[in-house]
């Protein structure tokens, strides 16, 4: 739901501004703004100036002093609607939204204000049913109550209101079928009841809505099939019907007249068959979403004919030939975001791509290495091949992806579409902006191995590296210190070794951490980001130690007794060696001594072995004459 801003509305207040500045408002009108039930954060909703209430803020009066203008937003209003407001009968735009009202719309409201033209009740918290009387409003143009807790069916008379140019009554609790008489609301340029618990199918006069331009249903129970009924929409400028029950099969779906559309969504259906041909006649089409449905075959060739085409979602399908489905997207020039995931069981990924942004292909059990051409890719920030099956080594050569080294365009460009956000098949919200996904390498649980490229520390602008679940080994690359934007790191269940860098201390934006089930050993660096992750992160790591996992102990306890071992052998006798060398000098002098001091006693000792060696020589010669 789009603010409300004709140019109309502002010339009007202002035409009206200048008569309340002449004419004091009527007295009647006056005591019903004074009995409205309503309760304001402020002294006063209308800031009044004067007792002229045609001079407080939000009010305008016609040239009578009859009130025509009660525009209120975001002004704090709690409270009930008081049924006094009826006595504002020459009230033509009311406008409460983005206030805290609650409780029931009063009965036979509708009935008093038939010469409104703008009804805005949106984002309060009003309940119950739509009171009947709408149809009586035969100048209403625009009436918007999304974003309350409205319920039951729609009044049946709002398909009297035959000026309604625009219905939005989003994310309330409404139920039942759209009837078929919607026919009468031939000057309808917006539906918008998506977020309900609207049944039944669609109407098929609904076709005959010549000026709808935006059709918004999604997110509710509607059945059936939609395409004939849609046909003859020729200004359909955005149409969302995803997240219903639909069940046709759209392989010959006609959308070919369907030249001004802008937004196809279709997505979270029951829809079966192949991806229709007729859709390059939507010339104009900048976003296409048919995920989660029953789609088989291939994407076909004339998607390609689409110019501006930017955003293609066809995850969670039965789509085969992920080569061709490539080769198509790469000639369509200004394609930057492509969901391909849960398709094209076990085939192998293409050689090949050009101007892509982001590259989701998670859970389709594709094969083979990861190309080393996505590196060369440079407008590419964001790669996610998690749960596929593909092995060998991490690409050597990351520093081409240009968009992951230096500003190449604003992270927050906004989408042609919102991206869906499904968590075990679940949708959990939604966002519009490609920040969200970009800047991201997550490579979780396939069969890689080798080691963490060093080279990778070139990504200055990665937010998000996840590894996890592989088979990686060697040591965690201190490089990884250089990507100073990184917010998440995932290195858990693979096959790593070492210490933890110290040099991660650098990593002041790490969120999310986790080296689970790796053989990593020593201490976890002190006083860093790391030390503000709980145990976690960490366990599966016997060798690791220190906060938060237990301390250090058995490492200081060995350093410290290796120093105190170093210190007593440097204040301790060596006593063995001093009695090897005394014994040395006592035996040598013992022997040597009275041989150099006495004569007869060295004559006799060397005689001795003259003799001795006079013997040897003749054992000798009678062993060898033996």
């Amino acid at each position: 739901m789009q603010d409300l801003k004709p140019h109309y509305l502002l010339f009007t207040l202002f035409i009206f501004g200048v008569f309340s500045a002449n004419h004091a408002c009527n007295q009647l009108d006056r005591n019903s703004l004074w009995s409205l039930l309503l309760d304001s954060s402020n002294s006063t909703p209308f800031n009044r100036s004067s007792n002229n209430c045609c001079h407080w803020e939000g009010i305008s009066c016609d040239h009578k002093g009859r009130v025509t203008h009660l525009w209120l937003p975001s002004k704090g209003l709690k409270g009930s609607i008081s049924p006094s407001l009826g006595n504002l009968t020459g009230l033509s735009h009311l406008n409460l939204s983005h206030n805290s009202l609650t409780g029931l719309l009063p009965t036979g409201l509708f009935s008093l204000l038939n010469q409104l033209r703008v009804l805005d009740l949106s984002y309060n918290h009003l309940g119950g049913q739509l009171p009947i009387g709408i149809g009586g409003c035969s100048k209403l143009k625009i009436f918007w109550a999304g974003f309350n807790s409205f319920s039951g069916f729609l009044p049946h008379d709002i398909y009297n209101a035959t000026s309604l140019e625009e219905i939005s009554f989003p994310s309330n609790n409404l139920s039942g079928p759209i009837s078929n008489e919607i026919m009468n609301l031939t000057k309808l340029t917006r539906l918008e009841l998506y977020q309900n618990q609207l049944s039944g199918n669609l109407p098929l006069n609904i076709g005959k809505l010549s000026k709808l331009k935006h059709l918004i249903l999604h997110t509710n129970y509607l059945t059936g099939s939609f395409s004939h009924s849609l046909q003859n929409c020729t200004n359909l400028i955005r149409l969302n019907l995803r997240m219903n029950s639909f069940d046709e099969n759209i392989t010959n779906m006609n959308i070919s007249s369907l030249h001004r559309l802008n937004i196809l969504d279709l997505a979270g259906n029951n829809l079966i068959g192949k991806f229709p041909a007729s859709i390059y006649s939507c010339v104009s089409i900048r976003g296409i979403r048919i995920a989660l449905n029953q789609i088989e075959g291939q994407i076909p060739p004339e998607v390609a004919q689409l110019k501006y085409l930017t955003y293609f979602s066809i995850a969670f399908n039965k789509l085969t030939n992920i080569t061709a489905a490539i080769k198509i997207l790469m000639r369509c020039n200004i394609l930057e975001v492509a969901f391909l995931r849960n398709n094209f069981w076990k085939e192998s990924m293409p050689t090949d791509l050009k101007n892509l942004q982001l590259l989701l292909l998670r859970n389709n059990s594709i094969t083979g290495s990861i190309p080393g051409w996505l590196s060369t890719l440079p407008r590419l920030s964001t790669i996610d091949l998690q749960d596929n099956l593909f092995s060998g080594e991490f690409p050597k050569k990351p520093c081409g992806l240009r968009a992951l080294i230096s500003p190449l365009e604003d992270d927050n460009i906004s989408l042609a579409m919102p991206i869906l956000l499904n968590i075990s098949n679940s949708f959990v919200g939604e966002v519009k902006s490609l920040y969200y996904f970009s800047r991201l390498i997550i490579l979780r649980n396939n069969n890689l191995s080798g080691t963490i490229p060093t080279e990778i520390g070139c990504l200055k602008r990665l937010r998000g590296l996840d590894l996890s679940h592989n088979k990686l080994t060697g040591t965690i690359p201190t490089q990884i210190s250089e990507l100073t934007d990184l917010e998440y790191l995932d290195l858990s269940r693979n096959h790593l070794y070492g210490e933890i860098p110290v040099s991660l201390i650098s990593l002041h934006f790490l969120r999310v951490f986790s080296v689970v089930n790796n053989n990593l050993n020593g201490a976890i660096p002190e006083g860093t980001q790391l030390q503000t992750f709980d145990a976690s992160a960490f366990e599966g790591n016997l060798g690791l130690c220190g906060y938060p996992l237990p301390p250090c102990s058995h490492l200081t306890s060995s350093k410290r007794d290796e120093d105190i071992q170093d210190e007593e052998d440097r204040h301790t006798i060596p006593w063995f060696h001093v009695t090897v060398v005394l014994g040395f000098i006592i035996g040598f002098w013992g022997v040597c001594g009275p041989l150099v001091l006495n004569k007869k006693w060295r004559v006799a000792y060397f005689r001795f072995f003259d003799k001795l060696k006079d013997r040897f020589y003749e054992k000798l010669e009678v062993f060898w004459s033996d």
